[in-house]
């Protein structure tokens, strides 16, 4: 197999990253710089401002991945960038940087899917651990702030395809974390606050219900790579959100949440004993039936997919899949079903460019290179693509 470096650059919400990676599987560098401090007082991602950030951080982030690698632009064999789904903003910084390298260098030019992306995080370090021989047909499970899609990974030769059996029909998971954490008065981004709180309270205190989903989406009529003709398996977030703003009303939790926000907000990086300080035992048990109703609804979907495709592994990528809760709970009914589960290391869960230079490696074999005149796609789906 030909040798290629690639450096990738990923620019879809707001964290700008830039990466070498050898032949899809060898990390030379990822180097990713955060926003949280800029989208923080907000509770959320802030578009213009991500799009400006993306602007400042750009160029310092590439330099210091070619030289973490000890790469020049000159010797890295192509650019690789994301190309969508994300915010349209981000995308054009990253995309408008890569065009004007490719086309300075005369490097060819790659244009990823971000979820593909995602799933490639798990097959690099997989690689890189010497596990090449992964039974297919593979499910992969890629959810984050953005996204929650499960895709159906069939093998052919030596390369795969993509078909999506579900996806969320309004919040994804990441999003609900986010939107809770920030009802709670628990700051930004909620879901790894959520994740460290939850162990300290009882995930049987509050019962909730997540939506069982009865009639097919007719957004899917015509969906790339949708499977018309069998099961499908989506999510729906938005019903256990409302649930868990009720519940804040009848229990007359706002008082504390107010509280908690403003003492939370003088304290310039809360420790968890801060955080385990300004919740109650009420609040830390809302928090721990919450995680635990998500992560429930996120497994037993997945893995109901799982048998109906007749799998033989499971992927589980995206932001949400450092979640300890979602990881021990899918090793532990992956294992009593039989199915080998893979996750990305943390660092490879989220946004990153080398899951990027990664998943472009196969094009660049086959060559698929894109124009200077392609653009971002912010809707872009994930479907009848294929990569080895």
């Amino acid at each position: 197999m030909p040798d290629a470096t690639i450096l990738g650059i990923e620019s879809s919400c707001d964290e700008t990253g830039a990466a070498v990676v050898r032949s899809g599987q060898q990390i030379l560098s990822n180097v990713v710089a955060s926003q949280i401090a800029t989208h923080q007082p907000y509770g959320g991602v802030v578009p213009e401002l991500a799009s400006r950030e993306h602007l400042r951080a750009i160029i310092p982030v590439v330099r210091q991945a070619l030289a973490e690698a000890q790469q020049t632009y000159e010797s890295v064999d192509a650019i690789a960038v994301t190309q969508g789904p994300g915010l349209a903003g981000s995308l054009l910084v990253g995309i408008s940087f890569a065009k004007a390298l490719a086309f300075a260098l005369e490097k060819p030019l790659i244009a990823v899917n971000h979820l593909e992306g995602h799933i490639h995080a798990v097959l690099l370090e997989q690689r890189q651990a010497g596990n090449s021989e992964l039974e297919f047909p593979v499910l992969a499970l890629v959810v984050s702030g953005g996204h929650t899609h499960l895709y159906l990974a069939r093998a052919e030769g030596n390369s795969w395809t993509h078909e999506n059996v579900g996806h969320t029909r309004d919040d994804a998971a990441g999003e609900a974390f986010d939107k809770v954490a920030k009802l709670l008065g628990l700051g930004y981004p909620g879901g790894p606050i959520i994740d460290r709180l939850a162990p300290h309270g009882d995930s049987a205190a509050v019962k909730f219900q997540t939506s069982q989903i009865k009639h097919r989406d007719r957004r899917d009529h015509g969906r790339p790579g949708a499977v018309s003709d069998q099961p499908r398996f989506d999510f729906s977030y938005s019903g256990i959100k409302t649930a868990v703003l009720r519940y804040v009303e009848t229990h007359q939790l706002g008082p504390a949440i107010e509280a908690r926000r403003q003492a939370l907000s003088e304290i310039e990086k809360p420790m968890l004993d801060d955080y385990l300080h300004l919740c109650g035992r009420e609040t830390l048990d809302l928090v721990a039936s919450f995680q635990r109703s998500m992560v429930e609804d996120l497994v037993t979907k997945t893995l109901a997919a799982a048998r109906e495709y007749d799998v033989e592994t499971l992927f589980v990528s995206g932001g949400v899949a450092a979640n300890q809760e979602l990881r021990a709970t899918f090793a532990r009914e992956a294992e009593m079903q039989g199915l080998p589960v893979f996750f990305p290391s943390r660092s490879l869960s989220t946004d990153n460019a080398a899951m990027i230079a990664a998943a472009a490696f196969p094009k660049f074999l086959a060559q698929e290179f894109v124009p200077m005149n392609f653009s971002a796609e912010a809707g872009m789906a994930l479907g009848g693509s294929r990569s080895s």
